[in-house]
């Protein structure tokens, strides 16, 4: 029988769950907003401005989401490996496959909210 109190059980369970409402957020929320803006007509010039500051605003619930994430990445490294080694596995390949969706998410982002040449903007939408 498992122990629920295991602190390696619970930072898997933790990990999955913070992982999943990331990838979630980014493909719910902030996918639909990055496609609409990169398709060119579909949103009038006079609304670009609007959209993308409500992209930005998404961003950065994305970033806090992901900060998160990570932390219960970190967590779950320190307890180690001492309760179910395939939630374990499990857990950590998800964080993986999260990790690389932000970072194509990442680069869409940055290309829409940095006015070229600006690098400023480009490692805040990057954080």
């Amino acid at each position: 029988m498992t122990d629920r109190s295991d602190p390696s059980h619970t930072s898997d369970i933790c990990l999955l769950l913070r992982g999943h409402g990331e990838q979630r957020w980014l493909v719910s929320e902030i996918l639909p907003v990055v496609r609409q803006l990169e398709q060119p007509g579909s949103i009038p010039e006079d609304q670009r401005g609007p959209a993308l500051s409500y992209l930005e605003v998404l961003w950065l619930d994305a970033c806090l989401r992901a900060a998160e994430t990570d932390a219960a990445h970190a967590q779950l490294d320190g307890a180690g490996v001492n309760g179910n080694r395939v939630l374990c596995e499990r857990a950590l390949r998800y964080h993986a496959a999260v990790r690389r969706l932000r970072a194509a998410v990442t680069g869409r982002v940055t290309r829409l909210l940095a006015p070229s040449g600006d690098t400023s903007a480009r490692e805040h939408a990057s954080s």
